[in-house]
């Protein structure tokens, strides 16, 4: 064969290995699937109870993207569980490895009917939504935890810096109160009421803010509190750990900066207003204690506007 010839088939057979790569295919159970990267067939998969961590895209029948999280900040992580209908994309997800990429097309019909959801808009019922991955890891739920344990030491290490910092910049050091778990609080006005306990009813203003000033909630100018105080119960759960720390360490009437480490708020997950692993600094004027009744620790209904949830 001249290299001419060679050179053709050659192309040729990249060309048609390149197709079929990307070629629809259909499992026994009916899920349609593309493979789009698939490192090495031999590494390891994911199976029922690993933890995953990847990106996903999701896009309805006429290719609007319905949710992506690579404009969230942060990977999405699922526990891979039993397959709940044929056809669901967590069978898919068992095909894939670390660094592996694919699109799965679930029937919308069995996505959102079956787990009692409504139709988000722009999917019609029979429509396929088409969900595409990239899986960056894969790991058992001991090798998860054993991880995640790890990398929240070292951001409780970098997070105590940051605010250590921003403090001494500010001169406020030797104002500064240390919690048992990292919460530095800072007093601006004194107060002379009682302090709360876990179980307490509360009102409170409160402003949050990034470490670059940015602000992104307060109760006095969002349209869902519409300026009045914001109340909770503390001690069960309702905020991020760092609120109910830092509120605990104040009185009533007292007004205080909370600086709050990320593992005490959004964590590495963040939120769409905040960046993952961000501290955070709250202003909190304690308006009101109302001292919780025993044995009436969890709260009658959960409020609409909630700080850190």
């Amino acid at each position: 064969m001249s290299l001419k010839h060679f050179g053709q088939a050659a192309l040729l057979v990249a060309v048609m290995a390149s197709c079929g790569k990307n070629r629809v295919e259909v499992t026994q159970n009916g899920l349609k699937y593309q493979i789009h990267e698939q490192e090495d067939e031999n590494s390891r998969k994911g199976k029922v109870g690993d933890v995953l961590t990847l990106h996903l895209t999701l896009m309805n029948s006429k290719d609007s993207v319905l949710r992506d999280t690579h404009k969230e900040g942060a990977p999405f992580q699922m526990l891979l569980q039993v397959p709940p209908f044929k056809g669901s994309f967590e069978e898919g997800l068992t095909m894939l490895g670390k660094g592996d990429s694919a699109t799965f097309y679930v029937s919308a019909d069995s996505l959102f009917t079956r787990n009692m959801q409504p139709m988000p808009p722009g999917v019609t019922k029979g429509s396929d939504i088409g969900i595409a991955v990239k899986i960056l890891n894969i790991q058992s739920e001991d090798e998860f935890k054993k991880a995640q344990a790890a990398d929240f030491d070292k951001q409780k290490v970098t997070d105590d810096k940051a605010i250590t910092a921003y403090l001494a910049k500010n001169n406020l050091t030797g104002k500064a109160q240390k919690t048992t778990n990292g919460v530095y609080v800072v007093t601006t006005q004194p107060g002379a009421g009682a302090m709360p306990t876990a179980g307490d009813d509360i009102s409170v203003n409160y402003t949050g803010k990034l470490m670059n000033g940015k602000v992104f909630d307060s109760n006095l100018t969002n349209p869902q509190a519409g300026g009045k105080p914001f109340q909770l119960k503390v001690g069960v759960g309702m905020v991020i750990p760092g609120w109910e720390e830092g509120i605990m360490k104040m009185r009533k009437g007292e007004k205080a900066t909370l600086y709050i480490p990320s593992g005490l708020a959004y964590g590495p997950r963040g939120n769409p207003t905040i960046p993952a692993n961000s501290v955070l600094i709250f202003d909190i004027d304690l308006l009101d204690v109302q001292k919780g009744k025993p044995g009436q620790m969890m709260p009658p209904q959960m409020p609409q506007q909630q700080p850190g949830r």
